[in-house]
């Protein structure tokens, strides 16, 4: 499997396996660290999900200038 090929779905979907470490953590010691850990995760799992997807096509006002 190459990176270039994962898609942000699916990046989204291993991102949010990480929530189950971060549970047994908050359940094992301390329920309020799980809980901003918990929290950490989701934002960064966001974070990412938005950075990563596609660019829709679109030339964000770059027309060309008619000097004619």
């Amino acid at each position: 499997m190459v990176l270039e090929d994962l898609t942000p779905r699916t990046a989204l979907v291993v991102g949010l396996l990480a929530l189950l470490p971060v549970t047994w953590y908050g359940l094992g010691s301390s329920l309020s660290a799980g809980v901003v850990s918990g929290i950490n995760v989701l934002i960064i799992v966001t974070a990412l999900y938005v950075a990563f997807r596609p660019v829709p096509d679109a030339h964000h006002g770059h027309e060309p200038t008619d000097a004619s």
